[in-house]
């Protein structure tokens, strides 16, 4: 195959990838808060990432492709129906949780970029306690409506998400005393923000299907 029937099929994959995804799109509400959301099994929930641009190799102009990793695992095999539907409620809960830790790793990483700018001590709490309640009223109602299997998930995928757990993450931003009563809230709903996250361990199946829900493949 030349290089430039290879160019050419790439291009014709990434154009036939972009107006899929774009139809998803228009059938999925984008300012519906993810818990809120009908989950499609077979619409991915994350758009797969294209993009096409070009390259200057000595006098000629190369297009090129890049497109999001493409994570190929085995089929799973399942030895009865109570381990297919655990895998499928798995896949259900990922795809329903996982937008909702991206959410709150844009938050943090906002709002600790935004108190690097205030001007002294004084003035990041005032703000930061502005953010707990902000992030208390609105969040409070919306936690509520997941199971508890999708809590403790998320509270998981959170770890996965900042790189480090949610209590230790809400304590380097919020300070321990916030961040102690948030602790407190989530033992209410039988979980700990303490949770740590083992991609390599006991949720390697986790791991593998969130990948491949952020590549858009699930």
């Amino acid at each position: 195959m030349t290089c430039r029937l290879f160019i050419i099929m790439l291009m014709a994959f990434a154009a036939t990838t972009l107006e899929a995804q774009t139809e998803n799109s228009r059938n999925r509400p984008e300012n519906t808060a993810p818990e809120d959301r009908n989950i499609d099994m077979d619409d991915p929930t994350f758009v797969p990432m294209v993009k096409v641009g070009k390259v200057l190799q000595g006098r000629d102009s190369i297009q090129y492709v890049e497109l999001n990793n493409v994570y190929v695992y085995p089929q799973p095999v399942f030895q009865n129906a109570e381990q297919r539907m655990a895998y499928n409620r798995l896949v259900y809960n990922v795809k329903k949780v996982l937008p909702i830790a991206k959410e709150v790793n844009r938050i943090i990483i906002e709002t600790y970029d935004y108190i690097q700018t205030l001007p002294n001590k004084k003035a990041k709490d005032k703000h930061l306690k502005y953010v707990e309640q902000s992030i208390k009223q609105e969040y409070t109602p919306r936690m509520k409506k997941l199971t508890y299997q999708q809590g403790k998930l998320l509270i998981k995928l959170v770890y996965r998400e900042c790189g480090n757990s949610a209590y230790g993450t809400l304590q380097a931003v919020l300070g321990p005393v916030r961040a102690g009563f948030w602790q407190a809230f989530a033992w209410t709903f039988g979980a700990s923000l303490t949770k740590k996250y083992d991609p390599n361990g006991v949720d390697r199946l986790t791991e593998r299907v969130v990948l491949m829900v952020e590549a858009g493949q699930l």
